[in-house]
């Protein structure tokens, strides 16, 4: 994979997308090139014309924007060729809505009608072309040859990940035995190194690109010079906890000491670099407020049409530093929901309204956020504020759960496009994994990331309830 500001990509989604921005960017040239040959618009062009490259990589962007907000560069690529077709279709959607509206501030960039059909065909078939090829290839990138060093606990850990979903990019090819005792690892041969054996010659052997330090107590059993020597011939080697923090895309609980958040590369640039968060937040906030102000009026509307009352739900949630504020959301459940007091949301929810379930299912309810993040108590991205009744539960019950609250909460985060709604202990501590790897991992790179996967999650509806 690689690391791109921080945040870990696999390799096939980068080439992939560099292969389709080329296409994207080839096909502007294309269709000047047709309407050259017909006497078309190219022959005489706009006074006001900006240049064909800048036309051609406005096209390129908005196209790509696209793609990344309906999920076609996730890293689990195994949708059916019929799902990525309707995917890519709402790609070039997007792409017209961000051309569109860039027009306007810009009319030079716009490209002339012929052009714009002929590239938009060409693009689209290379494209939907390149993705059908990958789709079909068994091996579109060669698989990382991973061995790991132990045979314990945490060796487990690294043979149940390649037996998980997506994670085809790497192929262990065993596991060497450093500590006395039962191994429990099952699943392939363990092997030993012989005294006349190094693990240098062994990596060798097998073709390896990569050693996985998972040994359960190095006190006695780390064979440094080795190691130090395999690192010295090119193989990279990792801790466990890194491997899979890089596969997963998120920091295991399990695998996480105070040493490794203490001496880390990583967990305060969220708390450090406030003023540019604070700008995008900004910029968003105004964006999706001119755009959603109808979506609003009409949601209001529709709840007190329904149930009466107040159209607003005014609720208590931790923020940054334990501070409690206000968090104002639409009102998609009855007026008496709780009167029992704070419970759990719950799946099929009976207290929720009919123009609640909708909301619910389209984010809508969430839209009032928006001036939470104005006023500074929350984030546009950042882990999800929970109720201070929880909060207390969940800093009992889960390993490091207040340093979710180092950063301001948002209203869209790394677990919420990676992981369903939350409604329990166990789930609380599931999401707590991916808010750590982003606060570890964080920069604008992987907000905005975020935020174009959010309009997926919207449009599929992805753990709502």
């Amino acid at each position: 994979m690689f690391r791109i500001f921080r945040h870990y990509v696999p390799k096939t989604l980068v080439l992939l997308g560099l292969a389709e921005i080329l296409i994207l960017f080839v096909s502007i040239y294309l269709g000047a090139s047709f309407d050259a040959s017909t006497g078309g618009e190219l022959a005489v062009p706009r006074e006001d014309a900006l240049p064909l490259w800048s036309q051609a990589l406005v096209f390129a962007a908005a196209i790509v924007l696209g793609m990344t907000a309906m999920g076609l560069y996730d890293r689990d690529q195994h949708g059916r060729p019929g799902a990525v077709m309707l995917r890519l279709g709402l790609s070039f959607v997007c792409g017209f809505v961000v051309m569109g509206t860039l027009y306007l501030v810009v009319p030079g960039l716009m490209v002339g009608g012929s052009i714009f059909a002929t590239a938009l065909v060409c693009s689209f078939i290379g494209i939907a072309s390149c993705r059908l090829i990958c789709a079909a290839s068994d091996e579109v990138e060669r698989a990382v040859r991973v061995l790991v060093l132990g045979a314990g606990e945490r060796a487990k850990q690294i043979e149940n990940l390649e037996r998980s979903s997506g994670q085809g990019n790497i192929r262990i090819v065993g596991f060497v035995a450093c500590e006395k005792g039962p191994s429990a690892v099952a699943g392939q041969a363990i092997m030993t190194l012989a005294e006349d054996t190094s693990l240098r010659a062994l990596a060798e052997e097998l073709d390896v690109d990569e050693i996985v330090v998972a040994i359960d107590d190095r006190r006695k059993s780390l064979p440094v010079d080795q190691i130090l020597e395999c690192k010295m011939y090119g193989i990279r080697i990792f801790e466990a906890a890194d491997f899979l923090e890089r596969q997963l895309g998120k920091i295991r609980l399990d695998t996480l000491h105070p040493s490794n958040v203490i001496f880390a590369d990583g967990f305060t640039q969220a708390v450090i670099k406030l003023t540019e968060k604070r700008i995008l937040d900004i910029l968003a906030c105004i964006v999706l407020l001119v755009v959603a102000a109808p979506v609003m009026l009409v949601t209001a509307v529709a709840i007190f049409l329904e149930s009466g009352g107040p159209v607003l739900y005014r609720q208590d949630r931790v923020g940054r530093r334990g501070k409690v504020f206000t968090l104002y959301k639409f009102r998609s459940m009855r007026q008496d929901a709780e009167a029992g007091g704070a419970v759990w949301a719950r799946q099929n929810d009976t207290r929720v309204t009919r123009v609640g379930a909708f909301i619910r299912k389209t984010r809508i309810d969430e839209l009032p956020q928006l001036f939470n993040v104005f006023t500074g108590d929350m984030s546009f991205v950042g882990p999800r504020p929970e109720r201070p009744e929880f909060v207390a539960e969940l800093a009992r019950s889960i390993p490091y759960y207040d340093l979710r609250h180092y950063v301001k909460p948002g209203i869209t985060g790394w677990a919420q496009i990676l992981y369903p709604y939350g409604a329990s202990i166990n789930d609380a501590r599931e999401k707590l994994q991916y808010d750590l790897y982003y606060l570890k991992n964080y920069s604008i790179f992987l907000d905005i990331n975020i935020l174009l996967q959010t309009v997926q999650v919207i449009l599929w509806g992805k753990g709502a309830r």
